[in-house]
């Protein structure tokens, strides 16, 4: 299977995730994947703005509905609003989901399991509200939220291909104005629930024409492009090894050092393992704006990156509350990325566009947040280049 991912301009807001996205659908005429193991071979494609936007099939007739995908969340939200209800709610400012219309939604009473705080892997914060029904509330680093009520729901690809009925949230208030695609390790993610063992995203550059938005790719199951891939082991952790800020279902790897421009900076590899408590652990995360480095890390980059042109930097600048490696000029993307070099990603996509005819290299200190193929059944992340517009 897969989905299409466009670039536009992102505001100056840093926890805002709110992106316009069309999802062209195509899969091949197969019969269901039987439910002990994942036969999916879909692709689409999703509009970018340093977030991922998907468009999925939610229900029975099949509803499109705008999702961020995340591999850094595990449950999977929708925005709902129930046009029948003898009340309903004002409308979310995206088309939303109306569970009136679908024969194959049904709700999560509170006497359902899930209902309970004491699942091991999924600590999500529910509570029974005054229908009896099993509410929840979630909360993510960036500030923003969601809450409403667990469901369950089917995707519908195609006639004879749908997934089971998912556990997903069907939110009535959220602060963002689509829903999520939860993909982590947990059980209880999109990924795990839908039994798909590969998941794969080509990001396009962040400008491509003038006027035309890019667009990426979405795989799930096998992804036809991945022969010339690189893969790296994903790390693990046993229950032995859990700590207070430790994400055991995240896609987490082991980083060994920074080169900008072929120079290796002077890292110690000790600084990208996870700390005593937890802190520092490396991880693909999908739903974040920014690569988040540590201070010890970020602090390196930023010294290299003045020395080499830090006569061009936008003083006193910083986007978002945790960029500050920032330029101005219309041409700046292009000619501070061929003066730096290769860094944690090829040149060209060195310098994010963020309005106003500013470009920011898009790597944060992640001391001041507030708070590619996914290989799940060999347990590995691949890398590789390729351009996502002239993939079929």
């Amino acid at each position: 299977m897969s989905f299409p991912l466009t670039t536009h301009s992102l505001s100056t807001n840093a926890t805002a995730k709110m992106l316009s996205s069309s999802l062209m659908f195509s899969s091949r005429n197969t019969k269901a994947p039987p439910s002990s193991s994942s036969s999916y071979n879909l692709r689409s494609t999703f509009k970018y703005s340093m977030v991922l936007i998907v468009t999925l099939p939610i229900g029975t007739p099949p509803q499109a509905q705008q999702m961020i995908l995340d591999t850094g969340s595990q449950l999977s939200w929708i925005q709902c609003h129930n046009k029948k209800a003898v009340k309903p709610p004002p409308p979310p400012p995206t088309p939303s989901f109306d569970p009136s219309l679908s024969s194959t939604f049904s709700v999560l009473p509170c006497t359902h399991p899930l209902c309970k705080p004491q699942i091991p892997d999924f600590t999500l914060p529910t509570s029974c509200d005054q229908n009896r029904l099993c509410h929840y509330s979630y909360f993510y680093a960036d500030g923003s939220y969601a809450e409403g009520n667990l469901v369950r729901e089917k995707l519908t690809f195609a006639p004879t291909h749908s997934t089971p009925p998912l556990i997903l949230g069907c939110a009535t208030y959220s602060s963002d104005a689509r829903g999520i695609l939860g993909i982590n390790r947990g059980r209880l993610s999109f990924s795990s629930q839908a039994k798909i063992n590969k998941f794969s995203y080509c990001v396009p550059p962040r400008q491509d024409q003038p006027g035309r938005a890019p667009t990426g790719s979405f795989y799930l199951g096998n992804n036809p492009h991945s022969t010339g891939f690189k893969y790296i082991p994903m790390l693990t952790f046993l229950q032995s090894q859990r700590m207070p800020n430790l994400d055991p279902l995240a896609y987490t790897v082991a980083m060994n050092g920074i080169r900008i421009g072929g120079k290796r900076l002077n890292i110690s590899p000790a600084v990208f393992r996870p700390d005593a408590g937890g802190s520092g652990q490396t991880m693909v995360d999908s739903g974040s704006e920014f690569t988040y480095l540590v201070s010890e890390a970020y602090d390196k980059v930023r010294e290299e990156v003045v020395r080499i042109v830090g006569r061009r930097m936008k003083k006193e600048y910083v986007y978002g509350g945790v960029a500050d490696m920032c330029f101005d000029g219309r041409d700046a993307g292009v000619e501070i990325g061929r003066l730096i070099g290769e860094m944690v990603f090829p040149k060209e996509r060195v310098l994010a566009d963020v309005g106003g005819g500013v470009h920011c290299i898009g790597i944060g200190s992640s001391d001041k947040l507030g708070a590619a193929k996914f290989d799940l059944t060999n347990r590995r992340v691949g890398f590789g280049g390729a351009d996502c517009s002239r993939l079929g």
